[in-house]
């Protein structure tokens, strides 16, 4: 939920960060402030322009404190459109910014803190790059822009970032498109071909629409490409991306090299003539209409449709080469999973999001492969995007790591947790960590649960020489009390009935150690619970049975006789002991995917249990 400020005092704010979105972040009373239009280390006055739960959306009226990264920017919708952040800063400032994104995503999401991360390659064009812009349609067919947080349309006649040629069309255009909602023009830098769409049937209109298709070439090569599919805003950046991938995959002209999310096949077509043979994966059905056409006279290309994670797994041989260039979100896990169990040579990943990218190589190279660089390329200048070029080499030593990681450990002599692991189908060892499982009585109960998860793996994989540790600790909060196993009868009577009839919380930390190398990963779970109105007798009965020993909170949610609880908000297994959804996404980050057994449903309504099981279920 979000709230748009009328006529709020200014802010006076201190900026001493980036968010992920280019805006300059501050503090104002604990919440976190996004200012667009701002620079790490100035001082400004910012008007509050979306007041959100926990964060506020502002831009900057007046800089107090400059810096001397600021220049004027020369859009005079620059503020007003958000659809560059950045042309205030001096570009050499923005390619530093970007560099330092790009290494705080290898350290924060990738956990490589020393992460190969060369430094950004220039853009020779700052402005007038783009081949592609989508306008909306305002009022009495106005083009324009949304502003990002207001919502706002901006009526634009001259778009700074955009081709001449777009800019011509926009000319044209301008306030006769009333009879739509959303224009997209397309222009081919290096054929002079356009594409513009929806057709316009308003007779003013002076241009030609509704063109399903033009041309664009890169390095001499014609590329077919219709309305639906995608292609590279900035031709020129394209031309230089195509040539970088290509050196680094290293073709000696006798690879299978496989191009996934192969789009109209742009790679497949530039790299044929230095391979033996490229097999081209592409799930769109209009991009594979274009690659069909754009192979044409190139025999030693392979079109396959189908998802990638799908086809990868069933090629009849392991690729030399594999270039990865996915949607912003990143690769499928299965697509990963795929790889690490059958790994190319080389790897080239391309990538226009460097928290996804991260996310990806933190897997890969947990698998049987080192990370020789990453290097961000800049397509977007005046915007906080920026393109990567990662590439991965196969090492024999890796393999051997990463096979022995495949080992499962739990740290814990619970017969609950032992009992969710083997019904999921998971082949482990369990071995008691024997570390005081006494919690404290208040404090931050994630960070407590997560500590106490840590220390049991690391006491365990001090032990070992391989395998992956698995340590687990589940805390009940109630308030700000956290709510350990009782002692007593005394305490496991006062626990129950302080929890009856109220909702409370339930949190399960965790922790991977990576008994080879130390290595660490933790998460947790949080689960809402609601206890019925059980009566005194049936506390008695329940304790004096002694079914309450062991229990955090005194109780089992399991427990089919009692049955204490009314309702759980979350994962029901989390409230047992372990969170299969948080435990799946903890192994997939260590290159790890287990199988599961295909009978096994997860009891409860966790959709992050049902989904990932379902899709571990079907790799």
């Amino acid at each position: 939920m979000s709230d748009t400020v009328e006529n709020s005092a200014p802010l006076a704010l201190k900026l001493d960060g980036m968010g992920r979105l280019g805006e300059a972040l501050a503090q104002c009373n604990g919440t976190k402030v996004f200012v667009f239009g701002g620079i790490p280390g100035e001082e400004v006055l910012a008007e509050v322009v979306r007041q959100y739960h926990n964060r506020i959306a502002a831009r900057v009226v007046k800089v107090t404190v400059s810096s001397a990264q600021r220049v004027e920017p020369p859009c005079p919708y620059f503020g007003s459109c958000t659809g560059c952040q950045w042309q205030h800063i001096r570009y050499e400032h923005q390619l530093e910014l970007k560099h330092m994104m790009v290494k705080e995503a290898m350290e924060a999401m990738g956990g490589m803190p020393h992460a190969p991360v060369s430094p950004v390659m220039p853009a020779p064009q700052t402005l007038g790059y783009r081949n592609h812009a989508r306008f909306t349609v305002g009022p009495e067919g106005a083009l324009g822009f949304v502003n990002r947080e207001s919502r706002r349309f901006v009526h634009i006649d001259r778009c700074l970032l955009m081709h001449p040629s777009i800019n011509e069309t926009l000319s044209q255009l301008q306030g006769r498109c009333a009879e739509t909602t959303q224009l997209s023009i397309r222009y081919g830098v290096n054929t002079g071909q356009w594409l513009i769409q929806p057709t316009l049937k308003e007779p003013d209109v002076p241009l030609a629409s509704g063109q399903k298709n033009y041309e664009e070439a890169l390095h001499g090569k014609l590329f077919h490409i219709s309305a639906a599919s995608f292609f590279q805003v900035n031709t020129v950046q394209a031309e230089l991306m195509a040539e970088l991938v290509r050196e680094r995959l290293a073709l000696t002209g006798e690879e299978l090299v496989v191009d996934a999310y192969a789009g109209v096949a742009t790679f497949a077509v530039l790299f044929a003539p230095y391979a033996r043979k490229v097999i081209a994966i592409e799930e769109s059905a209009s991009a594979i209409k274009d690659a069909q056409v754009n192979i044409q006279g190139l025999s030693n290309i392979e079109l396959a449709q189908d998802k990638t994670e799908k086809l990868l797994q069933s090629l009849p041989q392991v690729p030399d080469a594999l270039i990865l260039d996915p949607p912003r979100t990143g690769c499928y896990p299965t697509v990963l999973q795929t790889i690490l169990h059958r790994p190319p040579r080389r790897i080239v990943y391309v990538s226009c999001d460097p928290w996804a990218l991260a996310r990806d190589l933190r897997v890969l190279c947990h698998g049987p492969f080192v990370l020789e660089e990453v290097l961000p390329i800049d397509l977007f200048p005046q915007t906080h995007h920026i393109e990567c070029i990662a590439t991965l080499s196969y090492s024999p030593e890796r393999q051997y790591a990463f096979q022995s990681r495949q080992q499962l450990v739990l740290a814990s002599e619970s017969p609950r947790r032992q009992e969710i692991m083997a019904a999921m189908g998971l082949t482990f060892q369990a071995i008691p960590s024997k570390v005081d499982e006494t919690p404290p009585s208040t404090g931050d109960p994630v960070a407590i649960a997560q500590k106490e998860a840590l220390d049991k793996a690391l006491a365990v994989a001090s032990t070992l020489r391989e395998g992956t540790v698995i340590g687990a600790d589940t805390v009940v909060a109630d308030g700000d009390d956290i709510l350990g196993k009782p002692a007593t009868e005394e305490e496991a009577y006062a626990m129950l009935r302080r929890l009856r009839g109220k909702e409370h919380r339930v949190i399960t930390g965790l922790a991977l150690v990576d008994a080879a190398s130390d290595e660490q990963l933790s998460g947790y779970r949080i689960s809402g619970v609601r206890m019925r109105e059980y009566s005194d007798e049936e506390i008695e009965a329940y304790v004096t049975a002694g079914y309450a020993w062991d229990k955090a909170g005194a109780y089992g949610i399991q427990d089919t006789q009692f049955h204490p609880v009314a309702q759980v908000m979350g994962c029901y297994l989390n409230v047992v002991g372990l969170p299969p959804c948080t435990l799946l996404r903890l192994l997939q980050r260590m290159g790890i995917y287990p199988t599961i057994d295909p009978n096994w449903v997860p009891p409860g309504n966790c959709r992050d249990c049902h989904r990932l099981v379902r899709d571990a279920r079907d790799k």
